[in-house]
């Protein structure tokens, strides 16, 4: 079950150099740091929990659903006049009865039901023990009358919306559990294939609390893969019954992570990010409702801009990361973080690979070509990466006369070597230094390859010509050619290079910028992260497992092939989440697409009035229904009408006026770039959303510290 547990996650190159096996790290006993083991009935009530089917976004999880429309909401004060008039009317009718006002036809119905020799000569009931009727019937009536007037004046209501709350709160109801066939704590999907004994075996793990939620995960993952014919039934018992809730597990060994700062539900896929506020301009259905995120709403992938500080890391990118690496546990996903070093993208503990650049104790190098061996390829994703910010972003303004220049020299080089260049060659050869390029001449000849031949006199004619732009390659490359990186990129097979092939398995990787004193050089490793994953996820041969991108600050990543990259990924079961600043950061042609590239869209608060124009503009307008009030003053034709009238004036200070209506249908914008601007409080967001499926959610206000 390679897929699901076996494949070693250490050995990340997509062509792995061989290695003693002393070199690889020991595989752990048990998972390092893992938080103690859930409380039994805590699991299954967590399993047997409900989660209906909702609108997208809404936190599944336990979720009650609301009418679509808001019901009519009575003002308060003729809800409570209304209430007080049915009481008053319900003591004047019993106050009726009682003092006989009314006649004593409110006795027949007793009358009927019982016998003569229950009454006494006057037609009274007697002490024989029939006064406890006699009273038991006035209590009937009188409650009759409650009812009645109850429902008239809706008391309920009242007490609803005025009621104390610790009194109002509604008491948890304590089902019984479900029947076996129906209980998920018992498998009824294994036991239905046959496999009882292995049913058997994960129900006992369920019931004596030895299960987590990433092992229910993972195993029913693992499962999926025995239904799709990718695994054989009996290896899937074999390893249940030999492991137990620890089977297939992820190569780390490890059934959680050190620690969790967001809630998960597993079960759906989804992390909550907050609460939608309770607000008017929110539909009704998803007022109150926790939000949540799933891999099918990042498969559309996400845009987050907002100012520093508003909680794009903290809020957004993190428990985001944290939910996609217990995916990636329970063999469902693939995910690479990159950002800032410290920038609080959770424990290393957390990953399988973290690439610190920059940082001599990194344990993993960064593949420059992506673990292709394709020159055509690593010269288009390179390309990309070195001056991808500088092509113009309209039809024709691509990077592939730089694509053209590296291809020229990676093709002979690889032809010589069997390898790509360093970075310290890369450079010698864009600058075309007279012996590297004499020594790749040779090695042509004496190889006798003619093609490649052609190509290195094509590069060789075009140095020094004014469009030539193998200065400008050379110059970016040079950013990476610095002391710090010396011992990164290293293409001699002598590192541990990160290759991002190794997304067809679940892996977690985390990959530090080194932001401090080498800015350019950040910005251009981000877009080559961002090039080689577009690249590597449209070619993958199993497109089940999802595979997520987060950059943590986007600034000089867009261009116009990423923002064709983005347009691309939905369709090979992946996403990417990039957060930005400001939309300044992105060119101004490259916003609209960019923001139309991108099925989720979220604006956190202190947005400046320039950038919610352009979330205005991409979140359209909606029809509403407008109230226009007018007060017309009365102008009083008889001297009686005159006289009210002045001292109507002298009462309340004001002429008499009649007041006119007008009801009628408008367009306005969703959310105007004032509101995005000055209306969305600290700590909220408001979040548009689309699934993998197109089904579309409106800007939402959210509160993210809910």
């Amino acid at each position: 079950m390679d897929g699901d547990g076996t494949w070693d996650a250490r050995g990340t190159h997509a062509n792995p150099v061989p290695r003693a096996r002393s070199d690889m790290p020991p595989m752990p006993s048990q998972a390092p740091g893992v938080p103690p083991l859930p409380d039994s009935s805590a699991f299954l009530t967590w399993l047997r929990t409900p989660r209906p089917e909702t609108l997208p976004g809404v936190w599944r999880f336990g979720h009650r659903p609301r009418p679509e429309a808001e019901p009519e909401l009575i003002p308060g004060r003729q809800l409570i006049s209304g209430a007080l008039i049915a009481f008053l009317v319900g003591w004047l009718v019993w106050s009726l009865l009682q003092n006989g006002y009314v006649g004593d036809w409110w006795w027949v119905p007793l009358l009927l039901v019982t016998p003569d020799s229950w009454r006494g000569p006057d037609g009274a009931f007697g002490r024989t023990g029939t006064a406890l009727v006699y009273t038991g019937y006035k209590v009937l009536i009188a409650l009759i009358i409650m009812l009645v007037v109850g429902k008239l004046g809706r008391w309920g209501e009242v007490w609803r919306r005025f009621g104390p709350p610790a009194w109002r709160r509604a008491v948890p109801a304590h089902e019984p559990p479900p029947v076996p066939e129906q209980d998920p704590a018992e498998w009824p999907q294994v036991r239905a294939a046959g496999a009882v004994d292995a049913a058997e075996r994960l129900a006992a793990e369920a019931r004596s609390g030895q299960m987590r939620d990433v092992d229910h995960a993972r195993i029913a993952r693992a499962w999926q893969g025995v239904r799709s014919g990718r695994f054989g039934l009996a290896t899937f018992t074999g390893a249940v019954l030999q492991d137990g809730a620890a089977a297939c597990l992820h190569p780390s060994g490890e059934r959680d992570l050190p620690a969790r700062i967001a809630r998960h539900d597993l079960l759906t896929g989804q992390v909550r990010l907050g609460t939608t506020a309770d607000d008017a301009r929110n539909p009704y259905a998803y007022r109150g409702t926790g939000l949540g995120l799933g891999p099918e709403l990042l498969g559309t992938s996400l845009l987050a801009v907002g100012p520093a500080g508003s909680g794009k890391t903290g809020t957004v990118i993190r428990p985001l990361a944290e939910s996609l690496c217990l995916h990636a546990l329970a063999g469902r996903a693939a995910v690479v973080v990159v950002g800032a070093a410290g920038a609080g993208l959770g424990p290393a503990d957390a990953y399988d690979v973290v690439v610190q650049i920059g940082n001599p104790e990194s344990v993993y190098d960064l593949d420059l070509y992506g673990g292709t061996a394709d020159p055509d390829e690593a010269a288009a994703v390179l390309a990309e990466a070195l001056v991808g910010d500088l092509a113009e972003p309209h039809q024709g303004g691509d990077t592939r006369r730089s694509t053209t220049v590296l291809a020229q020299l990676l093709g002979p080089f690889w032809a010589v070597h069997g390898r790509f260049p360093s970075v310290p060659e890369l450079r010698q050869l864009l600058d075309g230094a007279p012996v590297p390029m004499a020594a790749l001449r040779k090695g042509l000849e004496d190889s006798r390859q003619e093609s490649l031949l052609r190509e290195l006199d094509a590069r060789e004619r075009q140095m020094g010509n004014p469009g030539d732009v193998g200065g400008i390659l050379a110059d970016r490359v040079a950013l990476l050619d610095r002391p710090a990186f010396a011992g990164f990129f290293d293409t001699s097979g002598q590192s541990r290079p990160f290759s991002l092939k190794a997304l067809d398995h679940p892996v977690r990787v985390r990959i530090d910028l080194p932001q401090r004193g080498h800015a350019d050089a950040s910005r251009m490793l981000a877009r080559l992260v961002l090039a080689q994953f577009t690249a590597s996820v449209a070619v993958r041969e199993d497109r089940s497992l999802f595979a997520c991108l987060v950059i943590d600050d986007a600034t000089g990543v867009v261009t116009p092939e990423a923002v064709r990259g983005v347009q691309r990924l939905r369709s090979g079961n992946a996403g990417v989440v990039l957060t930005l600043r400001t939309l300044d950061d992105v060119p101004r042609p490259l916003r609209g697409p960019l923001l139309g590239a991108t099925g989720c869209r979220m604006a956190l608060s202190g947005l400046t009035p320039w950038d919610g124009q352009d979330f205005a503009e991409v979140w359209g307008k909606e029809w509403i229904e407008a109230r226009d009030v007018t007060d017309r003053q009365i102008i009083a034709e008889t001297p009686a009408g005159k006289v009210l009238h002045a001292v109507r004036r002298v009462i309340t200070g004001k002429a008499p006026t009649a007041r006119a209506v007008t009801v009628r249908q408008v367009e306005r914008e969703r959310w105007s770039a004032s509101e995005l601007a000055h209306g969305v409080p600290p700590g909220h967001a408001v979040l548009s959303l689309t699934t993998v499926k197109g089904e579309h959610a409106p800007p939402l206000l959210v509160d993210l510290r809910g």
